[in-house]
Order: structure tokens, then sequence, then C-alpha cells
């Protein structure tokens, strides 16, 4: 795990796990103050827990893409585990009430009772809904990390683009270049031609005056 502070955080989670079990499980046994005295400790343990997982989840939202995933995971079976506890503490509460009307306890007490589990009751609401945003974070990240590639690789492309149409200028300069210096050569070899039909025609007649004034004016 690449975070110290997350797996700190899951050691401090397991111990008040450990703890908050006997509790739960003794509470049945126990009647009266002791009974009260039981479920304030169960409950308070179960808001102790409910911290450290909130501390762990801030730790997991701020973890690299590869970590994230893995620490969402255990929170999930961290976050089951104290819903199962939260149950059963819910459970032997609601048989606590039964039993204080019976052994006639005062209303604020129950009420007082009933106050701490709906506040328990909304911590973990609060509580799955953090790691429903964790969740939704991881999502946007990783969005996030996709498009920056994908913009990454626009960019590389572009820039192959652009030296590929820089060597296409490039050819198409050396190729006019080239279209000059032909054109340049057809006309030497055009005036080549040229010089070389009037030297012909000036030996033809050079040689036509020999002809005759030796053998015709004669």
């Amino acid at each position: 795990m690449s975070s110290e502070k997350f797996e700190n955080l899951e050691d401090d989670f397991s111990t008040s796990i450990d703890r908050l079990r006997p509790v739960i499980e003794g509470i049945t046994n126990q009647t009266g103050e002791q009974r009260k005295n039981a479920v304030r400790q169960a409950e308070k343990k179960v808001e102790e827990a409910n911290f450290i997982m909130q501390e762990m989840e801030n730790e997991a939202k701020i973890a690299p893409t590869q970590y994230r995933t893995q620490m969402l995971g255990r929170l999930r079976t961290y976050r089951k585990n104290l819903d199962q506890l939260n149950k059963d503490l819910k459970r032997k509460t609601e048989v606590g009430f039964y039993q204080a009307e019976n052994y006639g306890f005062d209303r604020d007490e129950r009420l007082e009772a009933s106050q701490r589990n709906r506040l328990v009751q909304g911590t973990q609401s609060l509580n799955r809904a953090s790691e429903s945003i964790a969740r939704s974070h991881q999502i946007a990240a990783e969005t996030d990390q996709v498009g920056t590639e994908i913009i990454d690789e626009l960019g590389r492309q572009r820039e192959v683009l652009t030296r590929t149409r820089g060597r296409l200028h490039d050819t198409d300069d050396n190729l006019g270049k080239s279209r000059k210096i032909l054109k340049t050569m057809a006309m030497r070899v055009m005036t080549n031609k040229m010089i070389l039909i009037v030297v012909i025609l000036l030996e033809l007649g050079i040689l036509g005056l020999i002809v005759y004034f030796r053998f015709i004016r004669k």
C-alpha cells in the first residue's frame, strides 16, 4: 500500500472493531444502569470507528490511481463489517428499550438513547455518502487522466503532421527548383541545336561557294 498513514489507520480500525464486538455481545447479559453504560460505550466506539474510517477515506481520495481502487475495495469491506455491528447494536438497543419499559426507566433516558441511535445512523449515512463521493472522485480522476493522455497523443500527432507538412513544402520547393533547372537545360539544348543548324548551313553555303567558284565558274 502506498500510504503509511492509511495502514496505521487500518490497524487502529481493526483494534476499535475488536474492542467493539465484545461490548455489543455483552449488552444482552446486562440490565439496568450497566446495560445503559454498555450501550453508551458501544455507541462511542462506533463513532470512533466511523471517525477512523472517514480518515481512511480521505487518504484514499488523495492516493495514486493504482492504489486508490484497492484502498476503496478494502474500505467497502470495513464499512460492511461496521454496518453489521451497528445493526447488532441497534437490535440489542431496541430490546433494551422494551426492557426499560418493563423496568420503569424514565422517558428522557429512552429518548436520549434513541437520539444517540439516530446520530449513529446519520453518521453511517454520511460515511456512505462520503464513500460514494470518493468513488465519483476516482472516476473523475481516471477520466481526467484518460483525457490528458488523449490530448497528449493529439499533440504528438499534430507535431507529426506539422513536420510532414514542412517536408512537403521542402519537397515542393525542390521540385520547383528541379523544374527550373530542367527548363534551363531544355532552353540550352534548343539553343545548341539552333547554333548547330546555323553552323551546318554556313558550312553548306561555304561548300557551295567553293564548288561554284572552282568547278562551275571555270
